[in-house]
């Protein structure tokens, strides 16, 4: 990797986008989410279910992006699921693109339902639940990710030594910065007929992410950043990114218990002593063998079964219909004694 990016530098080319972090920290926990799920129970097993379907969700959103990036034939530096810290202030940012003119702030959302947004800029989502339409506000996915792209700013002026280069950097920052909404969703239709040209002009579609890049590429004017600037800014960052501390898992790690169980043995349970000692007392009053009533494996699979009644109880292994009929009623009520 860092042979590739000094031949590149030094031959002063870069000829199509690079991805300089790829990974992302949600296909981690959705992993994660997955191993804890079978260890849940109840409304704990269904939050966690829940949380699986949207990382998912998220994952494939964010995925179109990354395949509409590779794909783009554009000279671009690429860093995915970047997080960032910085007095106090946090960033979780889908993509950051460093291209030749401009840095791009990149918010991914895969957002079920439809979108209306109002002359005031307002976010409205309209979706189905339980077979009826429900309508609610949403957080506006523009404000949020303006705050990535000022908290970004932020770092880079922070970073420079000097009052004059703080001063350059801020002079040339209104320009350089950039940032999109990207729909990745294709099924929900988003109504901006009323919305203000500011809000129109910073939400798009997952295909029409490259040509967002082109057109910007081709409406500025100032000069392109060098090889050597553009993989500065982007390794910059990436040295910044920290694991995310928000995580899914915290909220479930204290309502599971996640020692492994210790399992009593079968012929150490209460209902493995009650049906032996019903065995052997029924077998000396009828003057048979005690296996004739049923055998150690026949008894071990009651117990796996634990039938109800008569006709469960056929379905155990050894008990016929003469033999139901002899000890069944006895054995079903051995079995409510100790299935409370």
């Amino acid at each position: 990797m860092l042979k590739n990016i000094i031949e590149k530098i030094t031959s002063g080319t870069l000829t199509k986008p690079e991805f300089i972090k790829s990974d992302s920290e949600a296909k981690l926990q959705l992993e994660e989410l997955k191993a804890l799920l079978p260890k849940a129970e109840g409304d704990v097993r269904d939050a966690i279910s829940q949380d699986i379907k949207m990382v998912q969700y998220g994952i494939v959103g964010e995925d179109s992006i990354a395949f509409e990036l590779a794909n783009a034939h554009v000279p671009m530096l690429i860093l995915h699921d970047l997080y960032l810290e910085h007095d106090g202030l946090s960033a979780q940012i889908d993509y950051l693109i460093i291209t030749r003119k401009f840095a791009l702030v990149v918010e991914c959302k895969n957002l079920i339902g439809n979108i209306e947004v109002n002359n005031s800029g307002d976010f409205i989502r309209t979706f189905e639940f339980n077979g009826r339409f429900k309508k609610e506000g949403i957080y506006s996915p523009i404000t949020q990710n303006k705050r990535h792209l000022d908290l970004i700013k932020r770092i880079r002026l922070d970073s420079k030594q000097s009052a004059l280069a703080r001063y350059f950097a801020s002079m040339g920052a209104n320009n350089f910065y950039k940032s999109v909404v990207v729909l990745a969703n294709p099924k929900t239709v988003i109504n901006m007929k009323f919305a203000p040209r500011e809000v129109k002009e910073q939400i798009i579609r997952s295909d029409q992410l490259i040509t967002f890049i082109k057109k910007h590429l081709d409406f500025e004017k100032s000069a392109d950043m060098s090889i050597t600037d553009m993989y500065e800014f982007a390794h910059f960052f990436n040295n910044l990114h920290k694991e995310n501390k928000v995580n899914y898992l915290a909220k479930y790690l204290d309502k599971i218990d996640l020692k492994p169980k210790t399992l009593t043995p079968i012929d150490h349970t209460e209902i493995y002593a009650a049906l032996k000692n019903y065995r052997l007392t029924k077998s000396r009053e009828l003057s048979i063998k005690p296996y004739f009533i049923f055998n150690n494996a026949e008894m071990e699979d009651l117990i796996h079964k634990m039938p109800k009644n008569s006709s469960e109880l056929l379905g155990v292994n050894g008990f016929g219909p003469e033999k139901v009929k002899k000890f069944g009623q006895d054995i079903i009520d051995i079995v409510k004694l100790h299935n409370n």
